[in-house]
Formats: C-alpha cells, structure tokens, sequence
C-alpha cells in the first residue's frame, strides 16, 4: 500500500522556522529519522521511504500555501493514491500550541491551504494531523503572526512535539486513523 503524506508550507528562506511552516517541519524531521533525502519533482519535493509494508510518498508543495491542492492532486493521481491514504500536516491557530489532533475529515475553518485542497480534490473527507500553534495574538495581526517565528518558550516544548507528530504518521500508516486517534489526540 502507497501513502501521500503532506506537509503543508511556503517555500523560501523567509517562510523557514515560521509557524505556518510547521507541515514541513514535521515532514523534515520524520524524513530524517527515515534516512530519506527530499529531491525537487513537479509541484514539490518528495522523498520515499518504507516503513514495514507501507511505502511512503512524502511531499512538500512548491506551491505555496494557498496553492497546495494541485500539488496534491496532481500526486494522488500520478501514484495512484487512494484518499484514505492522504494525511496532511498543517498548523491550527484553533488549537493551543503543541498540541495534535488527527482528524479523518473536517472543514477548512478557514486555512486557506486546506480550503485549496478541499477545491481541488472535491472532498473535505481527508485525513489531517494538527499541530496547534495558538492564536497569541493582537486583534487583525494574525498574518504576522502565523508568519513569525516560535517563541522561545514554544521552542523548549518544540522537538518533543515533533517527535509525537512523527510517531502519529508511522502509526497513521502502521495502525490505521481510529487507533492512532485513540492512542494519541489526547495527548
């Protein structure tokens, strides 16, 4: 069986680190810990690695944000991927930060990257994994901040969340949504 895994980001030196970012963060640290290395391929770079019987499509949009559906369903269809095996990884300002919830649908509410993708592949009955960013703002600068960086406080709790979120994708694969869902969003 083949995976699609996503994460979601803007491409470029000034989008690096930023908390909108966090779907490539996530992505970057389970492709390391698979010895996997990202290549350049049309609308993204993507890496594949296996994990026991499961092989894994791991891809970053050179899309940009906003744009991510085409990327998405562009690969779905050029390695015929079935959309229960799509797991996108994105940021919730919804959530408080570091904290993951895999969901197997939902709306948008209102992230422009996942309405995109909802767009393109006509559904929004696709599994995504949340990571919470807080919403630690000022009224009307929540562009700037999704755009900043983390502070140094959410740094300190940073790589054991990342960590967590790598474990919900072997799982994901391994175990299926209801049990990784059981296992971990409350964690």
């Amino acid at each position: 069986m083949k995976y699609l895994i996503v994460g979601l980001g803007n491409i470029g030196s000034e989008y690096q680190e930023t908390r909108h970012n966090i779907g490539f963060m996530i992505l970057d640290a389970f492709a390391k810990a698979s010895n996997v290395f990202f290549t350049e391929k049309r609308y993204g770079s993507t890496a594949e690695c296996r994990i026991k019987n499961q092989t894994l499509l791991l891809l970053k949009p050179s899309t940009f944000m906003n744009l991510s559906g085409t990327a998405i369903r562009y690969w779905l269809k050029e390695e015929n991927i079935d959309l229960d095996h799509l797991l996108v990884l994105v940021d919730d300002i919804a959530l408080p930060f570091g904290t993951l919830r895999l969901k197997p649908k939902g709306s948008d509410a209102g992230h422009n990257g996942l309405k995109n993708i909802q767009e393109l592949i006509g559904t929004e009955a696709y599994a995504r994994l949340k990571f919470g960013i807080g919403n630690d703002f000022p009224k009307g600068k929540q562009i700037e901040y999704v755009l900043g960086k983390f502070s140094t406080e959410q740094q300190e709790k940073f790589n054991e969340r990342i960590d967590l979120a790598v474990e919900m994708i072997r799982s994901f694969c391994l175990a299926g949504m209801q049990t990784t869902m059981n296992q971990y969003n409350n964690k």
